[in-house]
């Protein structure tokens, strides 16, 4: 394809290459090494749910015991297989039975590996199956209810209470949003376990939990017959338990999750060592489970100048791209994010913000890039925030983007209220609806501000990248080369919960889902 913005496509080559085999380097790390989430999310796809007298969830008591009797190298499907064989006892009786002392896993006799394998291996199986066919019924409802146009119009709901979220989310639903995205409360992403049950207290947003996924799944596929089009949910599999979030949302058909590590490295202070394989097993469910990712490069702009730093956001996309493909993500499957950031001051400001877009979607011309709206200069005027979301809008059905994050007019002051979502989704529809086809009309100048804007941040990025691979990204990251944040390598929460896989350990669902041994 011509590509309307000259960009040499060798530049883009050579960018790509380079976050190859940065990502291959952390590969690398990540097949030797597993974390105390990878190991609670196997026993979550083990069966294993619900809490102790104590309300501690169950996948934590069993890991927690595993790690006291030194034995996380092997993995929690070694261990639950093996006391199966020793007790007779389901993988939840075992839980329960640990949870009140009279099983200490790794104390049990040792079987035979292989007796071990095939007693894990079926139940396995089940739990690829149930996920595959959620996957499937999803494809079915979407060919029979239909879905919104693209760009998705995508809103969010942060009541703090799963039953208010629930009002909230069919109200915007039949306004006509396409996504709706229950915000998390604050710091849950620093929690080293995932709360049990539908919850109803949350501050600025509302607990991730497996019920909670059930009731707005089930909310809005019976909205979803009313409208008649499929509304997708979205959640947040990121933080310390990134990959058990991701399998719960697997099996409650969640659609949409943000997932990506670097983002939690700068701006939650996660460990790199931990989030980068907590992130590997995290996106292998959700490329299984056909949910779309989202990544958070939009963030890095909240904190560093858009301007300036846009070629960071497009080389961590570039890194995205190569992470998702190496846990098995389609290309429609990555949500790769960048945002309407500029300063509104900068003269020319919106042909900058034009050519970033017009950019990321030649680049990756098959991914459902997720924009999200202006937020760092929203000042409270809800009149100008108006305004510079309608210019959000056009540059969104202008570049073809994939998922739109609307903006609010009242960002900057409080949580939306209804008409505020009302009058957001009331501004993109009439945008896309009268610009659809506006970016099919046009052409650039040659050499123009457009032009020359992409071709230099393609071309920083791709200096970057390169930089990045002579160096290796867990030392980039420690420069503060990412976001204007610095972060050490075994600095961050979440380190001890890491270590070094022994030569015995399996982990049954990397190669169902994954179809390979990795």
């Amino acid at each position: 394809m011509q590509s309307k913005l000259n960009l040499n496509s060798q530049v883009i080559e050579s960018a790509r290459n380079a976050a190859a085999n940065i990502a291959q380097n952390v590969q690398d790390f990540i097949d030797v090494h597993t974390t105390v989430t990878v190991e609670r999310t196997v026993v979550r796809l083990l069966g294993v749910d619900g809490t102790d007298d104590m309300e501690i969830p169950l996948p934590n008591v069993i890991v927690d015991n595993i790690v006291e009797g030194g034995g996380l190298s092997r993995g929690a499907a070694f261990w639950i297989g093996n006391a199966m064989l020793q007790t007779k006892l389901s993988p939840q009786e075992i839980a329960k039975k640990i949870s009140i002392g009279e099983i200490d896993i790794t104390k049990l006799p040792i079987a035979d590996n292989k007796e071990i394998f095939d007693v894990i291996y079926p139940l396995a199986q089940k739990t690829v199956e149930k996920i595959r066919n959620t996957r499937i019924k999803r494809e079915e409802l979407v060919k029979t209810l239909g879905e919104g146009k693209k760009p998705y119009l995508y809103v969010i709901v942060a009541t703090g209470n799963i039953y208010e979220d629930i009002i909230q989310a069919k109200a915007a639903a039949k306004q006509g949003a396409d996504v709706i995205a229950v915000i998390r409360t604050t710091a849950q992403s620093l929690l080293d376990y995932v709360p049990f049950g539908a919850t109803t207290e949350g501050f600025g947003g509302t607990f991730a939990t497996q019920e909670n996924f059930r009731l707005m799944r089930a909310a809005l596929d019976e909205v979803g017959q009313e409208v008649g089009r499929y509304i997708r949910v979205c959640n947040y599999c990121s933080g310390l338990c990134m990959p058990e979030i991701a399998a719960m949302g697997a099996v409650e058909r969640l659609d949409v999750m943000l997932n990506d590590a670097i983002y939690g490295i700068l701006f939650r202070d996660i460990n790199m060592q931990r989030t980068f394989v907590d992130q590997y097993f995290s996106r292998i469910i959700n490329g299984f489970a056909g949910i779309i990712i989202n990544t958070g490069e939009d963030n890095y702009l909240t904190t560093a100048d858009a301007y300036d730093e846009a070629h960071t956001v497009l080389a961590s996309q570039l890194l995205n791209e190569q992470f998702a493909l190496k846990a098995g993500l389609k290309e429609e499957q990555m949500g790769l994010g960048h945002a309407f950031e500029m300063d509104p001051k900068i003269e020319n400001g919106f042909l900058y913000e034009l050519s970033q877009a017009l950019m990321a979607r030649e680049i990756f011309p098959d991914a459902p890039l997720k924009y999200m709206p202006p937020t760092k200069f929203m000042t409270g005027n809800i009149f100008r925030g108006h305004l510079q979301d309608a210019l959000f809008n056009i540059i969104s059905i202008w570049s073809k983007q994939g998922i739109q994050l609307l903006g609010m007019p009242t960002e900057a002051i409080h949580t939306p209220h209804l008409q505020d979502r009302y009058l957001s989704i009331e501004n993109a529809e009439y945008i896309f609806n009268n610009c659809r086809n506006l970016g099919d009309e046009i052409e650039y100048k040659k050499d123009g501000i457009i032009q020359k804007r992409a071709q230099e941040v393609l071309a920083s990025a791709e200096e970057l990248l390169k930089d990045i691979e002579r160096e290796g990204i867990f030392s980039t990251i420690e420069q503060g080369k990412f976001g204007g944040v610095k972060r050490p390598f075994t600095g961050g929460k979440g380190l001890s919960g890491v270590t070094e896989k022994d030569e015995k350990y399996f982990n049954p669902f990397i190669e169902l889902m994954l179809g390979g041994e990795r």
